[in-house]
């Protein structure tokens, strides 16, 4: 059974602010599904992510072929971000699709555990971003050093290696898909090993994983060389790796969303989660491709909302936030994606006081 804190991600009493803030979004019905739009946009990411593979594969013209991955892997963001909506169960109120969605979208189509998923983003990421000690998302320890208490406490070479890293990271950062996979073997196995911990989803995990490997692997051995078969999928994913890292990295990664000390939990809801976290801009076809992922504040405050109204929702939440002296922050995309990398040549401070980040407010004692 996946635990309620995957559903919404949300605390119980967040402070006066966020209830104020989430009784506006009930009142304007913002928190309906919207399953008719969110399942057009899959259909269509589908269409171009399985039609640019088959291109691909069945096209002589090498500029035919490049353009042809390229189409397939922005449909491959768009389904990874649409499936991120599902993963909140924001696409439907039907429980069982969303996650039926999130198991074809991450555990099928990317050979990503679920369970995984829903563990790493929706318990601990959710609740906690940016906050160092608690979410994984900014712990890339011992590969890569991301604040500067990680840099002053290493030694020798790992002190050496995290001054250079920036030159490693462009060529890491296409290892995404693969790390994810990784980690979530490392996540499902235990738990499968583990009576007391092991239920009905982790087999099911399982078996939509090897379903994954049967599909990408064992039945294009039957029509194409084993090198052919391993090189798309190298490929595809290290495309993907990157695709992955343009989409949600400028949430989190840029100077503008603050890391913070673990000790700043008990603090206001509103500002850890407007201080950690920063939107981005896009225009059409990003708006399509990202689903809702570059409403980043919108998405964390509320998640259990679809990402179809996020746009509206974000000309009232920036106001709210202005006005009660809330930070609300919006970056470029590329922006964002550029600032992501600097992180890597220059890690970001650790604050100690969230409190740092509120902003003169507009209302009026």
């Amino acid at each position: 059974m996946i635990p309620d804190s995957a559903v919404a991600s949300v605390p119980a009493d967040g402070g006066k602010a966020y209830r104020d803030l989430m009784q506006v979004v009930r009142d304007r019905g913002w928190d309906r599904k919207a399953p008719g739009r969110i399942l057009g946009e899959l259909a269509l990411h589908l269409t171009l992510h399985l039609g640019g593979m088959a291109v691909f594969i069945f096209a002589d013209n090498i500029f035919v072929r490049a353009a042809a991955m390229l189409v397939s892997i922005y449909g491959g963001l768009g389904i990874a971000t649409n499936t991120h909506t599902s993963s909140h169960y924001a696409t439907s109120s039907s429980r069982a699709l969303n996650k039926g969605l999130t198991y074809f979208g991450y555990t099928f189509l990317f050979g990503t555990s679920a369970n995984y998923w829903w563990n790493k983003h929706c318990v601990v990421h959710h609740p906690a971003p940016n906050v160092i000690g608690i979410d994984v998302d900014a712990d890339l320890m011992p590969f890569f050093a991301v604040n500067d208490r990680e840099v002053a406490e290493s030694r020798g070479f790992a002190r050496f290696f995290y001054r250079i890293q920036w030159m490693i990271i462009p060529f890491a950062i296409g290892m995404n898909t693969f790390f994810t996979q990784y980690q979530g073997w490392r996540f499902l196995l235990p738990m499968l090993f583990d009576s007391k911990r092991r239920r009905p989803s982790h087999w099911l995990d399982l078996g939509i994983l090897l379903l994954h490997y049967v599909t990408f692997f064992a039945i294009p051995l039957y029509f194409f060389p084993p090198l052919h078969v391993f090189a798309f999928y190298l490929i595809r994913s290290v495309l993907m790796g990157y695709a992955m890292f343009i989409g949600f990295a400028p949430a989190h990664y840029p100077y503008d969303a603050a890391f913070v000390d673990k000790t700043q939990l008990a603090d206001d809801y509103l500002l850890r989660q407007t201080a950690t976290t920063v939107n981005f801009r896009t225009g059409f076809l990003g708006r399509l491709a990202c689903a809702g992922v570059e409403y980043q504040i919108e998405h964390h405050l509320f998640p259990f909302v679809p990402h179809t109204r996020y746009p509206e929702m974000s000309k009232f939440v920036g106001e709210f936030c202005r006005q009660h002296g809330y930070p609300y922050r919006t970056l470029g995309w590329w922006e964002g994606t550029w600032k992501s990398l600097v992180l890597f040549y220059k890690p970001k401070k650790v604050f100690d006081d969230i409190e740092a980040f509120r902003t003169p407010s507009e209302v009026k004692a």
